[in-house]
């Protein structure tokens, strides 16, 4: 079996080497991406981050897009209070009449406040039709706060109604933080007039920020797309370094496009894309309790609306969302906690795709597995050991490994082929591919992550403080 790894599309110029805690000046590094890969258009430099204070740019970054105006929404920011130190930790996205609206929410077992909500808005007879209004706070998760958390937050939707002129369903609803908190919606509901003027429709890099915990660059990502010959426009922010392992962490993404699209079919879609996307990455395996990832659309683009899921005409705006769901799901990666290495994991010849995505998620999880790429050594023996726990079917006489083009092992055994050297000088770039396959079927899977360093325990140590 000489079948050839799959390839990383875009290497970076440069191999980064020093690890996170060594590296000289990792804005200056974040600089050098110049364009987002996959992206047409040159990216402005990113805004000073917003998160915590006193943690390093990642040296994975990439810089914040520019995204016009969409149609149809308007986004103000304010500092609310949830966090001590100088910052926007408020995010109010202001939609037009008629938008639609779809989520996909944590399978946690123990949901926020806040998803409680939207899944309860989103999931009654009307449910989506004409949402109004998203507020996002980051600080506090309103998570593990029983009534009062509930309480809480049908206060801040409320409140919000009566200021748009809506009804508070339509008011949807996300949260990041501390869990075990209550939301003190008071904080909330004193910057609403400050919010309310300070609705701008250019406001995206802000609200990226402004929903940052302990990310240190904002996430943001731009597609178009045409139906029927008029030109849409889908962009999104996302946050989440830590506790990242979606199951639909601390893990928010909020997309808008001004395609008119009937709620039913942006489910759908969303659901259709979710997979391969943002439940495609982890950081540390660890699935939080306010997943939430939310479409709009405003249909103020002039595109025919489009109300049937199997329609021809998404095809176009089918693959544009879908690359924006997974360059924002990759910037969760690239801002993992202490991470310098952005990990694909591709497992091929497996028995059935859910086999393939365990294998591929039990390697990507692995701490062994990370902790050997963030001290760049390309021990083989940790990958066979996370297949081989899995129990998914595994032939054990034709399992092959590669790390990028250089093979590990064939036919079950090391490579005669192995370069010890080769392989030293590939674990230094800040991008590694492992490829692996079990020879059990035709299946394959594909899983991102990052390497476990020093930095993550240092980071959760003391998130609280």
């Amino acid at each position: 079996m000489n079948k050839p790894p799959s390839k990383t599309g875009h290497k970076i110029e440069q191999a980064l080497e020093q690890a996170l805690e060594k590296a000289l000046d990792p804005f200056a590094t974040a600089l050098k991406r110049a364009t987002r890969p996959g992206s047409d258009t040159p990216a402005p430099t990113p805004a000073p981050a917003a998160g915590k204070p006193g943690l390093a740019i990642s040296p994975l970054a990439v810089p914040f897009p520019t995204i016009p105006p969409i149609g149809g929404v308007e986004i103000a920011t304010a500092r609310a209070g949830f966090y001590k130190h100088e910052r926007d930790d408020l995010v109010v996205f202001r939609f037009a009449r008629g938008t639609s609206c779809a989520g996909v929410f944590t399978r946690h077992k123990i949901g926020s406040a806040p998803v409680d909500w939207c899944k309860k808005q989103l999931g009654s007879a009307e449910g989506g039709k004409d949402v109004r209004a998203l507020v996002v706070n980051a600080g506090c998760a309103n998570a593990f706060t029983g009534k009062a958390g509930a309480d809480a937050a049908r206060r801040t939707a409320s409140e919000v109604a009566k200021r748009f002129g809506c009804r508070q369903r339509d008011v949807m609803l996300a949260s990041t933080g501390v869990i075990g908190v209550v939301l003190d919606e008071k904080k909330i509901i004193a910057k609403l007039p400050e919010i309310e003027q300070g609705m701008d429709s250019d406001a995206w890099a802000r609200a990226g920020r402004g929903i940052m915990t302990t990310d240190t660059f904002p996430k943001g990502s731009y597609a178009e797309a045409e139906i029927e010959g008029y030109k849409v426009r889908i962009a999104g922010i996302a946050k989440g370094s830590g506790m990242i392992a979606p199951d639909m962490a601390t893990m928010l993404a909020f997309i808008v496009t001004d395609a008119d699209i009937h709620p039913n079919v942006l489910q759908a879609l969303l659901g259709l894309h979710v997979r391969t996307t943002f439940n495609s990455v982890t950081v540390d395996g660890d699935t939080s309790t306010n997943d939430t990832a939310l479409l709009f659309a405003t249909g103020t683009s002039g595109a025919p609306r489009i109300g049937r899921v199997g329609d021809r005409r998404l095809k176009s705006f089918s693959a544009a969302l879908d690359k924006v769901m997974l360059d924002l799901a990759h910037q969760l990666v690239r801002d993992g906690e202490g991470a310098t290495k952005f990990v694909k994991v591709t497992v091929d010849g497996a028995a059935s795709p859910a086999s393939a995505r365990k294998l591929a998620k039990s390697i990507a999880d692995s701490p062994l597995v990370k902790t050997a790429i963030a001290g760049q050594d390309a021990n083989w023996g940790r990958v066979v050991m996370a297949v081989g726990k899995t129990e998914e079917p595994v032939d054990r006489d034709h399992l092959a490994i590669w790390f990028g083009p250089h093979e590990a092992a064939i036919e079950g055994a090391p490579s005669p082929t192995y370069d010890e050297a080769k392989m030293t000088a590939y674990m230094k770039n800040p991008e590694i591919d492992i490829t692996v396959d079990v020879g059990s079927g035709r299946a394959s899977a594909t899983v991102w992550t990052c390497d476990l360093t020093k930095g993550y325990i240092e980071i959760n140590g003391d998130y609280r403080s």
